[in-house]
């Protein structure tokens, strides 16, 4: 795992970069914009419908009596719109995932590759679309595993093993295609993604755990979260970004080294058989 640690150094080192910490304005202010109409348009219609849902099939006498049997009781009057946030929250990820693959990666790769990797030559085996494709399929099934575990909220601990485990596995599947896309061919790059599983899954698990950080947070602190939630929202939004480029550099300079170990390999064989 050497080589995961040496990608984290030099992903942490230029994360401090000037041109890193810019590059989060542009996502962000994305973000921020869509969901500020999304929220303005359509929270309350959400909160009606959930409202409605909870009367007609009784939830709030289940939920009051967890809530009581659990000693959180005073969150009763707030269920509704905090199972609100808990539902948007993925695709509060999913909108920072997609900001971050079209506007932010293009600038990673040629920033890490450029200054870092400028003999590896690049052989675009991936797209935008391609990118996108990945990010959507992968999204659809992180959102059913996702709702599977919302109960686990109840326990935090089990809150953040879940979400790290999910986000490892979202992250190391959108990330390493992006990472590739611009350099590795298919093959190279399926290669890669089949040999370096685990350290791929490792570095996303361990992203996934800072990721999850956002939504504990509301857990821990549910009634202020439901009255500060415009405030909460762009905060988390921003904590996505720094957290999606982070692991976007991380990402990159594991993968580009990968990749230049990979094509050295026929050079080194030919000279191990003269």
């Amino acid at each position: 795992m050497r080589a995961v640690a040496n990608a984290y150094g030099r992903a942490l080192l230029s994360q401090l970069h000037g041109k890193m910490l810019v590059l989060s304005v542009v996502p962000f202010a994305l973000s921020v914009a869509l969901w500020a109409a999304l929220l303005w348009l359509g929270l309350q219609p959400l909160l009606d419908w959930l409202h409605m849902h909870f009367v007609d099939y009784e939830i709030f006498r289940s939920t009051s009596s967890w809530l009581e049997w659990l000693g959180m009781g005073m969150l009763k009057t707030v269920v509704v719109p905090f199972f609100a946030m808990l539902l948007l929250l993925p695709l509060m990820i999913l909108t920072a995932l997609v900001f971050i693959g079209a506007a932010a990666m293009p600038v990673i790769v040629r920033h890490v590759g450029g200054r870092h990797f400028p003999e590896l030559e690049r052989k675009r085996g991936g797209s935008l679309l391609g990118g996108l494709g990945k990010a959507l399929g992968s999204f659809a099934i992180f959102v059913g595993v996702w709702f599977c575990t919302l109960p686990l909220y109840a326990l935090p601990p089990l809150a953040v093993l879940s979400s790290a485990l999910l986000w490892g596995w979202l992250t190391s599947r959108v990330m390493s295609y992006d990472a590739l896309a611009d350099h590795a061919s298919e093959e190279e790059r399926h290669t890669l993604v089949r040999e370096h599983r685990w350290q791929l899954l490792a570095i996303g698990v361990v992203s996934g755990a800072a990721g999850s950080l956002p939504a504990v947070l509301w857990v821990g602190g549910a009634a202020i979260a439901v009255v500060f939630f415009p405030f909460l929202l762009a905060a988390s939004i921003w904590l996505y970004v720094l957290i999606f480029i982070f692991t976007g550099l991380w990402f990159e300079y594991y993968c580009l080294e990968a990749l230049a170990q990979l094509r050295r390999r026929p050079r080194e064989l030919t000279v191990e058989q003269d």
